[in-house]
């Protein structure tokens, strides 16, 4: 028989038990649709996790005091006094990876203006901090490397800050507010950047030349920290290699001793939370895939059946000179049909699913091509495995037996 031929009565078969073939396309529908939805709210979180995660500075380098929290305890950022402005130098001087660096140091306390108070953290850097956060100013302007020199009291505020301690909508800029008590001028207004992945308000900040933070608030001569921005995001590794091989000189530290500093870098963040992406994307697939293993297992379930009702129609075929081969390829093309409609249709809805979840639950979503080239490969696969061996069975039915078959 011709393959048209074969189709035809493959298609005529399907559309005399309607029901029955729509009821066993249900697992390959949901399967499909299943694997579409969970890989595209997979990807999705990936991409808003990096998107998130570079909004905060995508070439960010960290260096904090105390140990990596990887290696044996010898202390955190919070008790050890092991970063200070002569290594944010030697690091400034001798890097060639690094484009913007900046000392940190910060505390908390009342931000007071009139009769307004906010409860806030002020960080005291320097003018490339804004650069390194890839943040602009809303209005006003930095404070400059000569405010820093002299310790200057102007501060910048975020938009959280802004909002609780002038309510009433006043222009902060050029008013006078109080840090726990020290009187600073207001030079500028931050950008607003909403909540970062770990939802921390990153508008709720006060920002000061560090100097001023060292000697007027804080009283320290050492660093909170130190960021720096990579010259690229592809630089950021070697970056933070070469960083911790200058600190690790500059703390006199045998090859035999552990960091008393770590160095961390935005891409080991978006690799961290991406891999843990991935992993729930695996298993969510994996608990989808069962739905089209079980539809693989009604798709033979019914051939089988299909057989059995068909018997004598199988034996008349093969008496008037119908091969084996021909009454094999007609059930297998019924199956694959099957498999391949159910594919469709769980295609459909698989995409009506990310559009619900992502315009009514407003989780990220993001449909990649390679889902769907995959879940129509997976039926096709899934329609000659399972529709296979009953196939094979009615091809092999001796032609008198089965026209005598009540």
């Amino acid at each position: 028989m011709r393959i048209l031929n074969l189709l035809k009565i493959a298609y005529k078969a399907i559309v005399l038990n309607k029901v029955r073939t729509l009821l066993t396309m249900l697992g390959i529908i949901i399967g499909v649709a299943s694997v579409i939805a969970m890989l595209a709210i997979g990807e999705g979180s990936k991409e808003s996790i990096r998107s998130t995660i570079s909004s905060m500075g995508s070439n960010m380098i960290t260096i904090r005091p105390g140990t990596d929290d990887r290696g044996p305890a010898r202390g955190s950022g919070g008790d050890v006094q092991t970063l200070t402005l002569d290594n944010y130098e030697t690091i400034k001087e001798k890097s060639t990876l690094l484009s913007y660096s900046t000392p940190v140091v910060n505390g908390g306390g009342q931000v007071i203006s009139g009769a307004n108070n906010w409860p806030s953290t002020i960080y005291g850097v320097n003018p490339e901090y804004l650069d390194i956060k890839v943040v602009g100013l809303q209005s006003g302007s930095m404070f400059t490397d000569a405010e820093v020199k002299t310790a200057s009291k102007v501060v910048i505020l975020g938009q959280t800050v802004v909002d609780n301690v002038f309510p009433d909508g006043q222009d902060p800029v050029g008013q006078m507010i109080r840090f726990d008590n020290i009187p600073f001028k207001v030079i500028g207004v931050l950008e607003e950047k909403g909540e970062n992945t770990f939802g921390q308000d990153q508008d709720d900040v006060v920002v000061a030349p560090y100097t001023t933070v060292q000697k007027r608030i804080l009283a320290i001569d050492y660093l909170n920290q130190i960021m720096a921005s990579a010259v690229s995001e592809d630089d950021a590794p070697e970056a933070v290699v070469e960083v911790t091989d200058i600190l690790r000189a500059e703390h006199k530290l045998m090859d035999n001793e552990d960091d008393d500093f770590s160095v961390r870098s935005m891409e080991e963040l978006i690799a961290a939370f991406s891999s843990t992406s991935e992993m729930l994307t695996v298993l969510l697939v994996a608990v989808a895939g069962i739905s089209l293993l079980i539809g693989g297992i009604g798709i033979m379930n019914i051939m089988y059946v299909s057989v059995k009702e068909r018997t004598k129609e199988i034996g008349l075929r093969m008496a008037v000179g119908g091969k084996g081969s021909d009454i094999l390829f007609q059930f297998l093309i019924e199956a694959i049909l099957i498999s391949i409609t159910g594919g469709l249709l769980g295609v459909i809805l698989g995409l009506s699913a990310t559009v619900f979840i992502e315009k009514f639950l407003h989780w990220p979503t993001s449909v990649a091509m390679y889902s769907i080239v995959i879940s129509f490969a997976v039926c096709a696969v899934t329609g000659i495995f399972f529709g296979w061996y009953p196939a094979k069975k009615a091809s092999a039915l001796d032609p008198i037996t089965a026209l005598r078959y009540e």
